[in-house]
């Protein structure tokens, strides 16, 4: 019986080697914890243990059970009758699995119900869910309405709506676009006001709300009437039923078991969630963080189990009296798709545990400052981790889901005429894929997320300590390649900060950041192949491919190619 997490080779490897000993004692308080629940991890050796079995556990779920439903959930999709959103039966099925194994609270303290578990295992959870049914991760990964709450909101309001979560008693929704406010939410218009005893209530329309018809729903509304930017805009919580219409769901190309809803708000009774003003500003930005980490997870999950579909097919299917998989240019196409899938994942989990740290920093130092105590050194790096997380989960988001969407598109031409058939699971895959790079921002707002710290060479000093490195083995002569693409790197924004034009900088902004990407992920694979010798091929190809790339890159910019781009509007008027 397949187990999606024991089954995947590269997921262990990844999971074996995660650093994960201050993010754990920070979230086990030193492991004080198990003075009150006798199930906490004694040790770190005791906590690892058990994150394996947690994944094991989701592990055989969605290898079993989600993906053999996934076709059917598909197929009769989420449905809008009477005014009222209704899973398809497998999702519902899914869900009550779920919440049987006690998985819908993974990361939520003990003592709301929650399993504690950190980010980075969270994620690693949605990566097994969405290569089983990428639907169905767009309503269990929507525990991270619950995570605003647990950071922002007051205990009363913790203890009212984190319970649910955990016993899988509500789904959840992040209620932010509107009609004319997708990726631009300071021009959020639904109107927050209070009545004279200082109750909230909420007024207009969201639109494309994943999961829309969720128990909770966390709303982004102007509550500073006369204000038209982000510093009018505070964050609310709900209930779903209090006075919210679905006034549709949208008829999709892909993720049919996950409803996007249009939601109209009538006077609906609301919280406010932390202080006013703070709605954009604060509360979405540190949202976004996981929320960009869960679309990289979920694009990573498809693309998985896309060349697992297209390994299988090539190695079946036989042409002129052999399999295709024999076929150099079939081999090959599979052999890159591998290469990018453990790229990325390496990618992944590094920057999940540069969230995790992140966030376990920002509670120890609210315990540091409860207790009185200093908490200066804390500060300083998260500081920096903050600074990192700001450009590395955008990076993530904009290489995974690009990845994803070619990975797919790869699998289907390996399945030729066949795979374009709906009753092929690829067909489904690569519908499944294309959102995943337009949703939570755009690919091109990854990029200009992402420009900042590149400019600023972010990691100059983590790079220079990797290339003095002694790297042993095969991984060592491969360190030159990476020392070319820096410079490669280092003469592009030469020439884009002595020319001093800004638009320019813009247009040349996805090439300069990709160049940053080969970077950071080749030190990533060379890490791996110190570690596993068999990681040598796969950090070698990356890292010759990346300098063919970032070749390209640079003709790119410095050629005068992005001339004809910034003069561009003459030819399209």
């Amino acid at each position: 019986m397949p187990n999606f997490f024991t089954d995947n080779s590269d997921l262990q490897f990844v999971f074996d080697n995660l650093d994960l000993k201050e993010i754990i004692e920070i979230a086990e308080d030193d492991f004080e914890q198990v003075k009150q629940y006798n199930y906490a991890p004694r040790d770190i050796e005791d906590a690892k243990e058990n994150y394996y079995k947690v994944l094991e556990i989701v592990g055989d779920i969605t290898g079993n059970f989600v993906a053999e439903r996934a076709a059917s959930v598909d197929e009769e999709g989420a449905k809008y009758k009477d005014g009222t959103v209704h899973y398809a039966s497998g999702t519902v099925e899914n869900l009550k699995q779920l919440a049987q194994a006690d998985m819908m609270g993974m990361s939520f303290p003990r003592k709301y119900g929650g399993l504690n578990l950190p980010f980075t295992i969270y994620i690693m959870s949605i990566e097994l869910i969405s290569r089983a049914d990428a639907s169905l991760m767009n309503i269990f990964g929507l525990q991270d309405i619950a995570d605003t709450i647990m950071k922002f909101g007051n205990e009363e309001q913790r203890q009212e709506f984190i319970p649910g979560f955990c016993k899988g008693e509500y789904t959840g929704a992040m209620a932010l676009t509107e009609p004319d406010a997708g990726s631009d939410l300071q021009a959020v218009k639904l109107h927050a006001y209070q009545d004279e005893k200082g109750q909230w209530f909420l007024k207009g329309v969201k639109r494309f709300i994943t999961n829309g018809n969720g128990d909770i729903l966390l709303v982004l509304a102007r509550s500073e009437a006369g204000t038209k930017d982000g510093r009018g805009l505070s964050m609310f919580v709900c209930y779903g039923k209090d006075n919210v219409k679905v006034r549709r769901i949208e008829n999709k190309l892909g993720i049919h078991g996950s409803p996007t809803c249009e939601l109209q708000f009538n006077d609906t009774p609301a919280q406010l969630i932390g202080q006013r003003k703070f709605g954009l500003i604060k509360y979405v930005f540190d949202l976004m963080y996981r929320a960009r980490m869960g679309i990289a997870a979920q694009a990573l999950g498809i693309a998985q189990e896309a060349y697992e579909e297209a390994l299988k097919y090539a190695k079946e299917r036989e042409q002129f009296g052999k399999s295709i998989y024999t076929i150099p240019v079939v081999a090959n196409i599979l052999i890159d798709m591998r290469v990018a899938l453990e790229a990325n994942r390496a990618l992944l989990y590094a920057v999940a545990q540069t969230v995790d740290l992140k966030e376990k920093l920002e509670g120890k130092i609210v315990k540091l400052k409860e207790q009185g105590k200093p908490f200066g050194e804390e500060n300083t790096r998260l500081k920096r981790l903050v600074k990192e997380s700001n450009f590395l989960t955008p990076l993530a988001k904009y290489i995974l889901t690009e990845s994803a969407n070619k990975i797919t598109f790869d699998a289907l031409q390996i399945h030729g005429g066949t795979g374009y058939m709906h009753e092929f699971k690829v067909e489904r895959l690569v519908r499944d894929a294309r959102i995943t790079n337009i949703y939570e921002g755009t690919s091109q707002l990854q990029i200009v997320a992402a420009t900042g710290a590149v400019i600023n060479d972010l990691f100059a000093e983590y790079f220079e300590a990797k290339e003095k490195k002694d790297y042993k083995g095969g991984a060592a002569p491969l360190v030159n390649h990476l020392i070319e693409i820096r410079e490669i790197y280092k003469d592009c924004l030469r020439y884009m900060v002595d020319k001093r034009d800004n638009a320019f900088q813009d247009v040349a902004a996805k090439d300069i950041v990709e160049l940053y990407g080969y970077l950071y992920v080749g030190y990533l694979l060379l890490d791996q192949a110190e570690i596993e010798p068999e990681k040598v091929f796969i950090a070698n190809r990356y890292i010759l491919t990346s300098l063919a790339k970032a070749r390209m890159n640079s003709e790119s910019i410095k050629d005068g190619l992005f001339n004809d781009i910034l003069h561009a509007n003459k030819i399209l008027t």
